[in-house]
């Protein structure tokens, strides 16, 4: 048996034992796939006639593959034909016979996937695109004595089925994790180095998540991409507590009831002289009423501390339970404000207000992460053909995004109408 001595960086190290499950995730710089690739040789070199698989979800060519890093990795370690290891186009054979192949996960059945079986290794690079249906696939059939499943990525939401397996409370047996980043690579290069203070001047609101391993909280070109940026920097998200004596705003935006309705959303906040503090942020598909109320008084927003704002649609019956919400929340106790229609451009018009009042703007980090979540990611359609915008994006991120804006017109409304004309009707409610 031949052995290699490869240097190691200490972040990897609870990874050299044997494990059924092994995962780095972290930010570009790390040196997580060069980790990987030197432990496969490693492992090939070790147990002669292993049989291993390079995975990803999607591989269209070997250019998608981790097939160059492997044979740069054999140039690095001085191995070839005479060690037992021959590069062909689409395989690496190793010693004793064994092999390092290349697949997508997603051009697989539940009958191709067999032929996988009798593989001790199976290397998952960029596994933050993995599909569940593909994990699923892919875990029982690894399954031979002494297998090892290894995952590599750079995380981009929670909610990927790599992180819901490999960092969630309930973890499969067996499971070794690591988090590794720029500063825990001891050869990281002056070009990266340079890279890296480019990305944190030239994208601040890209650096926590290309660098530092975080979760894609912003998206690029997003409208509220560089406030968030801002307010973290200046420390404006992290514990705010509720003032007591103060009115609760619950701000919403209106979903619905059955399976295909939009998200209902509810921002919870309260306007304490010139700032606007997010307290809370609640999201649910096709619950009824009576769902959205029970977080509402297990939060402690009870008729007594807190009062509704709802768009103008909020006076419309629901179509499951034909009741409108406004009628709906008086009958529960609450007090309720339905925002005029705005019209045409009202959603332009929520993004410019909430763009101004940002500056002025704290978040409760612990339990506004799903709300930031959806104001990073809200962001213009394009029609890349005629280089042209056509307005905010209707997807999983507007229902949130649209009950915060519509909470920013709420704050902005009253101080412009009451210099207009104090007496106006309908407006002072706003403000109560």
């Amino acid at each position: 048996m031949s052995v290699l001595q490869i240097p190691t960086a200490e972040v990897f190290e609870p990874l050299l034992a044997p494990s059924r499950y092994k995962g780095a995730k972290g930010g570009r710089g790390s040196g997580k796939s060069h980790f990987f690739g030197g432990l496969m040789i490693e492992d090939h070199l070790a147990e002669r006639g292993m049989l291993s698989v390079c995975i990803r979800e999607v591989q269209k060519t070997l250019a998608d593959s981790s097939k160059r890093l492997l044979e740069g990795k054999l140039a690095d370690f001085g191995l070839g034909e005479a060690d037992g290891f021959k590069v062909f186009r689409d395989t690496i054979e190793t010693p004793g016979d064994g092999a390092i192949i290349f697949q997508g996960m997603q051009d697989h059945t539940a009958e191709s996937i067999k032929s996988l079986e009798g593989f001790k290794r199976a290397w998952w690079e960029e596994a933050q695109t993995a599909s569940a249906r593909s994990l699923n696939l892919l875990r029982p059939t690894i399954r031979a004595p002494g297998s090892e499943i290894w995952f590599s990525w750079n995380p981009r939401r929670k909610v990927d089925p790599v992180d819901l397996m490999m960092c969630g409370d309930e973890r499969p047996t067996g499971s070794v994790l690591v988090t590794a980043n720029w500063r825990d690579n001891p050869w990281l290069t002056p070009e990266l180095e340079q890279e890296r203070l480019d990305c944190l001047r030239m994208q601040p609101d890209q650096y926590d998540h290309i660098w530092e391993g975080g979760y894609l909280s912003v998206a690029s070109g997003a409208y509220y991409a560089r406030h968030l940026a801002d307010a973290k920097n200046e420390g404006r998200i992290g514990k705010v507590a509720a003032d007591p004596l103060m009115t609760i705003r619950l701000i919403c935006d209106i979903g619905g009831t059955g399976a295909r309705a939009d998200a209902f959303t509810i921002w919870a906040c309260q306007f304490i002289g010139k700032e606007i503090r997010w307290l809370d942020y609640y999201e649910a598909v096709g619950q009824p009423l009576a769902s959205h109320l029970n977080w509402c008084r297990s939060k402690g927003y009870t008729p007594e501390r807190a009062q509704f704002w709802l768009p103008h649609d909020g006076s419309t019956n629901d179509k499951v339970y034909d009741v409108s919400y406004e009628s709906a929340l008086r009958e529960s106790g609450y007090r309720v404000t339905v925002v005029p229609n705005q019209g045409k451009g009202a959603a332009s018009a929520r993004i410019e207000a909430a763009r101004r009042l940002f500056p002025n703007m704290w978040f409760n980090e612990a339990t506004t992460e799903g709300g930031r979540a959806a104001l990073g990611w809200y962001h213009e359609k394009k029609d890349d053909a005629r280089g042209i915008g056509l307005g905010p994006e209707h997807d999983w991120a507007s229902h949130g995004a649209d009950a915060f804006g519509l909470g920013c017109v709420v704050y902005e409304e009253p101080t412009v109408a009451k210099k207009r004309d104090p007496r106006a009707s309908g407006v002072g409610g706003w403000m109560a």
